[in-house]
Formats: C-alpha cells, sequence, structure tokens
C-alpha cells in the first residue's frame, strides 16, 4: 500500500486558477461519495481532501501508482482539464507526503507561518472523509499524526504565539492596553476584510460589544451576521466615537475620518475615561494631532508594522524548532509504515489460529453433552486465552522486526513455520524452490 498526495497551493498556482479548485463542504461530500460508489479511480482505497484558500490537495492510498488517477478525480470534481492545472502541481509519495503533511499541520507550508486555522481544516477535512467511509486505517493515522505533530509544534515552541497579521495586532494590542476586553464597546470603521479580520481577532480574545460603521449597511450586515456585530452609518460616528473604549479604523477613504476636532469634542463628555484609536488605513483615517489629546492613545500602520516585522522574526526563529519536533513525529509514522507490512502476515496467523481453536473447541463440546452454559462458557473462555498467550510472543516480535532490515525475510520464515506460505517457495526468499515443494 502506497501514499499519494496531489495538491496546488499559493506558492505554485496563481488566485487566478487556484479559485477554481476550491471546494465546498457539500461539493467534497459529494466528490468522496461518488468515489466510494466506484466511480473513476478505482485503485484509489482512501482519501482525504483539504480545501482552503490557499491550497487543495487529495491524499490517497492505493496499491498502484495513483497520481493520473488523483488528476482524473481533481478535474472531474473541479470541471478543470488536467493540463491546466498539471504543471501547478505538486505530488508526493509515502513519507514525502507525511512530512508535507506535517509542515501544513504545524503552518510551515502556509501564507503566515504559523498561522492556527489550518489545524482546524485538517482536522475538518478528516471528519469529512470519515462521513463517506473514505478514511481507512492509513489515512486515519497519518491526519491524526499530522495533527499531534500540529499541536506539539504550537505547545511546545512560539511558533503561533506573536499576532502574525495588522489586524491580528491591533486587537492585540486592544486586548493589552483596555482591561477587561469583554467590557469594552469596541468601534470598527470600514468593512472591509482589514475590518472582518480584525473583529474576527477582537471576538477570539473575548471582545463582546462591537460596532461596525460602514458608509453602506449591505457590507456592514456581512459581518454583522457572521461575527454577531451591531452596525451602523456614518450618520452616528459621532455617537459612537462618545461611547468607544476602542476604535479601529480600516476604510479606503482618501481623505481623514476623524479630525482632531471631531475626537477633542468627543473626549470633553468623556470625564477622563481614556480612548484608544487604531489607524490601520492607508491613506490614514485619524488626524495624527489626535496623539496630542489628553487620555487619547493613537496608533498608526507604521506603528503595527514594526511589531508585525519583529512578530514574523521571532515565529521565523522557531522554525528549526518546529522541524525537529516534526523529525520526531516522522520517524513514528514510519515506523508505523514499515509494521503495515507485518499486519497481513499477523492478521493471518490470529485467523488460522481462530479457525482451528472453534474446531477444536466444536469436537470437544460435541462429547461433553452434559456440560451447563456456564461451563461450555468457561471452556471456550480458557481456549481463547491459550490462544492469545500462544501468540502473544511472536505476534509482538513480527511488529518488533517490522522495521529491520531483515523484515522480508523474518516475514517469510514466519509464513512458512505457521504453514501460511504456498507450498512450492522458499521460506526464506519466497521464490519458487524445488526442495520446498511437497507430493
Amino acid at each position: 500500500m502506497h501514499i499519494y498526495c496531489l495538491g496546488l497551493n499559493h506558492n505554485t498556482t496563481p488566485i487566478e486558477l487556484r479559485e477554481q479548485f476550491s471546494l465546498s463542504e457539500d461539493a467534497i461530500r459529494s466528490a468522496l461519495s461518488r468515489l466510494a460508489c466506484g466511480h473513476l479511480a478505482a485503485s484509489i482505497a482512501e482519501l482525504v481532501i483539504i480545501s482552503t484558500c490557499n491550497r487543495t490537495e487529495l491524499y490517497a492510498t492505493s496499491s498502484h501508482m495513483a497520481i493520473a488517477e488523483l488528476e482524473a478525480f481533481l478535474s472531474d470534481a473541479c470541471g478543470v482539464p488536467a493540463k491546466q492545472f498539471r504543471t501547478h502541481s505538486y505530488r508526493y509519495e509515502n513519507l514525502d507526503v507525511a512530512r508535507h503533511l506535517f509542515e501544513v499541520a504545524a503552518g510551515l507550508d502556509s501564507l503566515v507561518i504559523g498561522e492556527p486555522q489550518i489545524l482546524g481544516q485538517i482536522v475538518r477535512a478528516l471528519e469529512l472523509a470519515r462521513g463517506q467511509n473514505m478514511a481507512g486505517p492509513v489515512l486515519n493515522r497519518l491526519f491524526q499524526s499530522a495533527i499531534h505533530a500540529g499541536k506539539r509544534a504550537r505547545t511546545e515552541t512560539d511558533i503561533s504565539r506573536n499576532p502574525a497579521s495588522v489586524s491580528s495586532l491591533a486587537a492585540s494590542l486592544a486586548e493589552r492596553v483596555v482591561h477587561p476586553i469583554a467590557e469594552a464597546q469596541v468601534v470598527i470603521l470600514g468593512a472591509g476584510e482589514m475590518a472582518e479580520l480584525a473583529v474576527e481577532a477582537l471576538r477570539k480574545r473575548g471582545a463582546n460589544r462591537i460596532l461596525v460603521i460602514n458608509r453602506t449597511l449591505e457590507r456592514a450586515h456581512t459581518i454583522a451576521d457572521h461575527w454577531g456585530a451591531e452596525i451602523t452609518t456614518f450618520e452616528n460616528l459621532d455617537s459612537a466615537l462618545v461611547s468607544a473604549d476602542i476604535l479601529i479604523s480600516s476604510t479606503g477613504a482618501p481623505h481623514l475620518i476623524l479630525t482632531e476636532r471631531m475626537i477633542s469634542e468627543a473626549m470633553l463628555t468623556r470625564a477622563h475615561r481614556p480612548l484608544v484609536l487604531i489607524d490601520i488605513a492607508v491613506p490614514r483615517d485619524i488626524d495624527p494631532d489626535a496623539a496630542n489629546i489628553p487620555h487619547v492613545k493613537l496608533f498608526d500602520i507604521d506603528h503595527l508594522n514594526e511589531k508585525l516585522e519583529g512578530a514574523l522574526a521571532e515565529r521565523m526563529a522557531e522554525v528549526p524548532q518546529v522541524k525537529s519536533i516534526l523529525d520526531e513525529e516522522i520517524k513514528e509514522f514510519e515506523e508505523y509504515m514499515k509494521s503495515l507490512e507485518m499486519i497481513p502476515i499477523i492478521s493471518d496467523i490470529r485467523q488460522q489460529a481462530e479457525t482451528i481453536r472453534k474446531e477444536m473447541l466444536e469436537k470437544t463440546l460435541r462429547r461433553l453433552p452434559d456440560l451447563t452454559d456456564a461451563e461450555r462458557a468457561r471452556i471456550e473462555a480458557m481456549t481463547q486465552a491459550l490462544v492469545k498467550q500462544i501468540l502473544h510472543a511472536p505476534t509482538n516480535r513480527l511488529r518488533a522486526e517490522a522495521s529491520c532490515p531483515h523484515a522480508p525475510e523474518y516475514a517469510a520464515v514466519a509464513r512458512t513455520l505457521f504453514g501460511l506460505q504456498s507450498e512450492g517457495l522458499c521460506g526464506f526468499s519466497g521464490q519458487a524452490c524445488p526442495i520446498s515443494a511437497t507430493d
């Protein structure tokens, strides 16, 4: 059994093409369901699909080279001819698949190094595959190992501990300056992507009272509905300024939105209550002279960028330690992969022993017709324990030898000793041998 990965991501594929491979959860379920029913790709035994804004990746197991089948599957699922994406795609096999997925889970392959969202997306991809019975023992083990590796990278290093976007930095700054943030009135000026990321980051930090102010309510509704914020228009900006504890501004306006005079008038009605202004717009929305107003703290994009560069540098410094963790996890997964070669033999040995046990038990019980049900149950339990005890040492030894360079020889001898080897084959080489043949 081999593991394959076929994928496209932000490093290999332009957004104009990448967006054609974005699959919703319903689309993933549908594609997996059709594969489970035998549509396309007959040799693929297991399949997990990861689809995010930055990547679409297929992970599969197959007893044959399956890249061509994965290309056909991806082409069919997304309606894009394989020749259009082949040169943008990357392919991995076996342990290289594991190394790639572990790096994805740790955030090393993300646009922002160490970002935590990818780990949840991997968990969800596995859940979707399980829901369609397309995640078997190998991919379940691979993804669980990757998730474990991703969690270790985040708990044992600082790869994700420093905010790494302007919006998340703004939210982090607001959280540090205003306590407690759960009780603070947060006002967001603008409803673009930066504003939404700021709202998301604030929500994750516990902010409960968020008011989004935008020129039009249509876009503001999108944020409000998703994150549970309130909305209003710029006509209510003055009153919002009076009530705000934190104001984050990110409009696309070519001029100042908040003048020094507007802020000064608002502060006259607030006694000594401080106001934190975070301006992440370019051109700036907030008059820089507002920084001179008593009880006002003003931060602009340059201030945040300085912190962002520092945060990203700190994350990059963690990469060697993260890779060291991944090496440990990959080594463990490699041992598992090697053990797969012994699993069929162990399964055959147990099946053979179980067949013999049942036959002998049946003969014995036929000769003892006067036994009670309880006595019959005790005898059956005894035979089960006996078989388990006898097979314990040899099956454990086979697992242990799976990573040995001589594992194939151990496997062949085991098949011969337990009568699993076909007649006429050498017990060591597994090849045809006249001496081993019986008449």
